[in-house]
């Protein structure tokens, strides 16, 4: 079945990439589709991407830090009045 592109932007893509690639539009818009679609397929979603990074952290050592707490008034900030 015939693929019929109304979109005049969509049209001037597909001569530009048909043109980049010395191939005629159906042809140029057959690749763009197939190389989308593996690109899709072939894509890691990030939870995967993330979960070396994830095993990396908490296979480290647990450490005593703790972030520091700072009042909003401190004693260089006061002046000592006695």
């Amino acid at each position: 079945m015939p693929l019929n592109i109304r979109s005049e932007a969509v049209n001037q893509l597909a001569e530009k990439l048909a043109a980049r690639t010395h191939m005629n539009k159906t042809e140029a818009v057959r690749t763009a589709l197939e190389n989308e679609l593996h690109r899709l397929d072939e894509a890691v979603p990030l939870r995967e991407r993330l979960r070396p990074l994830q095993h990396r952290i908490l296979s480290r050592p647990a450490t005593a830090w703790r972030p520091t707490r700072h009042s909003t008034t401190s004693s260089a900030a006061t002046p000592d009045v006695r």
